[in-house]
């Protein structure tokens, strides 16, 4: 299949998880990388260029940090205005039909903090809702995301290195259709320690 990776971290070069991300699929081939701070340091998207852009792909990947429980806001600026009326939801808005919407998430808090229990209140499944329902508004498929939990905390360790590694095989995984996405969805969320069982 053909990815398109989005990348979106106003602080990535502060970002050893990102930063190793980056560097672990630097040589994979037939992948799309757009860093959408690089590209639009203004915010001021080309709409047609980036629509352009989605119709040659089948997967849409978007590697961000997960802040204040949504997205770095130039993700929620490209949504507000590349995912127009008529283009990827409403009277012939059916350009995204049946594409996958896929995301690459590091998050500061521990896994614990993501239940009913924890210090967040929500798993994280649940508070991706808004993106996974702005998906299903555009017709596309919505899959389990790539995650990192505590990337703070992981800095510079083996955990943020086996991450990346996991990150790679992932992607690779989606472009080759190896990866095996019910079972993905059946976990809700994927860790690198998942991707074994993943990757067919």
């Amino acid at each position: 299949m053909r990815v398109l990776v989005y990348q979106a971290h106003p602080g990535q070069h502060h970002s050893h998880a990102n930063h190793q991300m980056s560097a672990a699929v630097s040589d994979v081939a037939d992948i799309e990388f757009c860093d959408l701070y690089a590209l639009y340091p203004r915010h001021d998207i080309d709409v047609s260029a980036e629509q352009a852009r989605l119709l040659k792909h089948d997967v849409i990947v978007f590697q961000v940090p997960f802040f204040w429980y949504s997205t770095p806001s130039i993700v929620k600026e490209w949504q507000d205005v590349v995912l127009e009326h008529g283009f990827a939801y409403g009277s012939g808005g059916n350009k995204l039909k049946g594409k996958i919407w896929a995301m690459a998430l590091t998050c500061g808090a521990p896994e614990s903090a993501y239940r009913s229990s924890g210090y967040n209140s929500f798993p994280l499944r649940s508070l991706l809702t808004p993106l996974e329902q702005t998906a299903r508004l555009c017709q596309m498929r919505f899959i389990a995301p790539y995650v990192l939990y505590g990337a703070l905390a992981k800095r510079k360790t083996e955990a943020t290195q086996a991450h990346a590694q996991g990150w790679r095989e992932w992607l690779i995984g989606l472009r080759d259709q190896k990866l095996n996405l019910a079972a993905a969805d059946a976990l809700g969320v994927v860790q690198a320690k998942d991707i074994a069982g993943l990757v067919q």
